[in-house]
């Protein structure tokens, strides 16, 4: 997809500014998006904002402003909103094991939060929100993936209530983010040297996207969405085996089973989905039921705005029938683009 040159704002808020993305995103709006005067990295980690403001100084980039604070914590939130016109919403709980275990922890970060979340840019000047959710809110099996299909769910549904409010919400949805923390290709890059690199399921896929590719997508729907919409990019697919072959061909890679809440392929749009899904040159779109209107009426509106065609009956977006797969050498290839440019099987 095109890269947007202007963005519609002058003013953002990112939670979870301090995570993968969130750091990305700075990096991004501060390089090539000088209209962005003011740019709010709002989080709880006070060391994680010490250590980004290392990168980027208050004398060097004086449009970026810390702000300590928790999605769970309303009133933090909607003092830190003050001249805000546009949020982006990163901050999850998002270890799936970690939320088995602590389900209602997980709930209170990414439920409560994103209500929070939704009551104070609805009772602010905010004019756009965008919400990211993940491949694991679509057909959830985990309490995480059940969370993240809630928070879509809310902020969609927020679209309903906005009144004379100029304010559009919606949500981009995506698979792994190459190099993320938690993710495996750091966690194999971490083990390698110990020999053993272990293997959930030998059948396991995934989708995979690029931290810059992630970026794109946000920013794009901060430009293009209507409202309601959920984004989901069209990305390539990787096997678990590959990413290990690709990493430690010589390590051993013994089957240790599924963690809790896993699945063996993850899903970005399901069979129900697509009766609501059109389909655009670099990405589809999730068209929502918004109340009011009819839906052959939204499909229409949605249809011409993003030049898309409807998806065939019976489509779906699973990460095991993807059309588009890495092989080894570009699993390489990704990891020394975007995770460590050192990186190689000899060393």
């Amino acid at each position: 997809m095109a890269r947007p040159t202007v963005l519609p704002i002058r003013s953002v808020l990112i939670t979870g500014g301090t995570g993968s993305l969130g750091k990305a995103l700075v990096k991004r709006l501060v390089t090539l998006h000088p209209e962005v005067k003011r740019i709010i990295v709002y989080s709880r980690d006070e060391l994680k904002q010490f250590e980004l403001a290392q990168q980027f100084s208050e004398k060097d980039y004086p449009q970026i402003r810390f702000f300590i604070g928790d999605v769970r914590d309303a009133s933090r939130f909607q003092r830190a909103l003050e001249g805000v016109d546009a949020v982006i919403h990163a901050a999850a709980l998002k270890q799936v094991p970690t939320a088995e275990y602590n389900p209602f922890e997980c709930i209170k970060t990414n439920v409560l939060g994103a209500q929070n979340i939704v009551d104070a840019c609805l009772s602010s000047s905010v004019k756009r929100v965008v919400a990211l959710s993940t491949d694991k809110a679509a057909a959830p099996i985990n309490l995480y993936g059940a969370t993240k299909l809630c928070s879509d769910k809310l902020f969609i549904a927020a679209n309903n209530v906005h009144g004379s409010q100029d304010i559009r919400l919606s949500v981009v949805r995506y698979g792994n983010v190459m190099g993320s923390r938690g993710s495996v290709i750091p966690f194999f890059l971490n083990l390698r040297k110990s020999g053993v690199l272990p293997i959930t399921d030998p059948a396991m896929t995934r989708f995979n996207i690029t931290l810059e590719d992630g970026v794109d997508l946000v920013l794009h729907a901060l430009c293009e969405a209507l409202g309601g919409e959920i984004f989901v990019p069209q990305i390539p697919s990787y096997r678990i085996t590959d990413v290990a072959t690709a990493i430690g061909p010589e390590c051993e890679h013994p089957v240790v089973g599924i963690r809790p809440g896993e699945k063996i392929h993850e899903e970005m749009i399901t069979e129900t989905d697509a009766l609501q899904t059109i389909q655009t040159e670099k990405h589809y779109i999730i068209v929502p039921m918004l109340y009011g209107h009819s839906a052959a009426d939204l499909m229409k509106l949605y249809l011409e705005t993003h030049r898309g065609t409807p998806v065939p009956a019976g489509f779906s977006y699973n990460s095991g029938k993807n059309a588009e797969w890495l092989s080894v050498d570009q699993i390489r290839t990704l990891i020394r683009q975007h995770c460590d440019p050192t990186f190689s099987v000899d060393a």
